[in-house]
């Protein structure tokens, strides 16, 4: 049985320097399962208090406040089902090296010795859909337009809506029929 997870989340923002993570947190995580290429129903999602103030630029992307994540569980709330969810499986990400390297640096913070990557085997969605698409931008809405997926219920970008879009975008991107 092949077990893939669509996987997304937002943060409180992006370093000054460059790299993604440096100071920054996650604030919400996003999962949508899917079990021999049929999206099964079953996800994860939660909104995760960062103990730190999201920046406004994050804001202006994801529309979530400091004041709604005040009273949200913290990572180390969560991560044990966030592990049992995603363990094992093919974890499909658009942009690895982002989400990625801030679930690395929270599995750090737990005292975890394992990263990521030792957990499910990561899949780069955004690398194979330049390989596909033969150099096409591999953005999702970009995707999501060339193979028709609605984006309507996409006003902001949302952990488990990216997510759900991902999972979509992927098996319509490796259906065989199609391409």
């Amino acid at each position: 049985m092949k077990r893939q997870v669509a996987l997304d989340i937002e943060t409180t923002g992006r370093s000054e320097d460059g790299s993604y993570v440096g100071e920054h947190r996650i604030v919400e995580i996003g999962c949508v399962e899917i079990v021999e290429r049929k999206i099964t129903g079953r996800s994860l999602h939660y909104y995760v208090n960062p103990e730190r103030p999201v920046d406004e630029e994050a804001y202006q992307v994801h529309g979530i406040p400091d004041t709604f994540l005040y009273d949200k569980p913290k990572f180390k709330e969560i991560a044990n089902e966030l592990l049992d969810f995603i363990r094992d499986s093919e974890l499909l990400i658009h942009i690895p090296e982002f989400d990625v390297g801030f679930l690395d640096k929270e599995w750090l913070i737990l005292g975890l010795k394992e990263r990521t990557s030792d957990i499910a085997k990561i899949v780069n969605v955004n690398s194979l859909a330049m390989k596909i698409l033969k150099g096409q931008k591999g953005d999702l809405d970009n995707l999501c337009n060339l193979y028709d997926i609605d984006l309507n219920s996409r006003a902001f970008n949302g952990a488990l809506t990216d997510a759900e879009i991902l999972a979509e975008v992927y098996l319509a991107m490796t259906d065989e029929k199609k391409n």
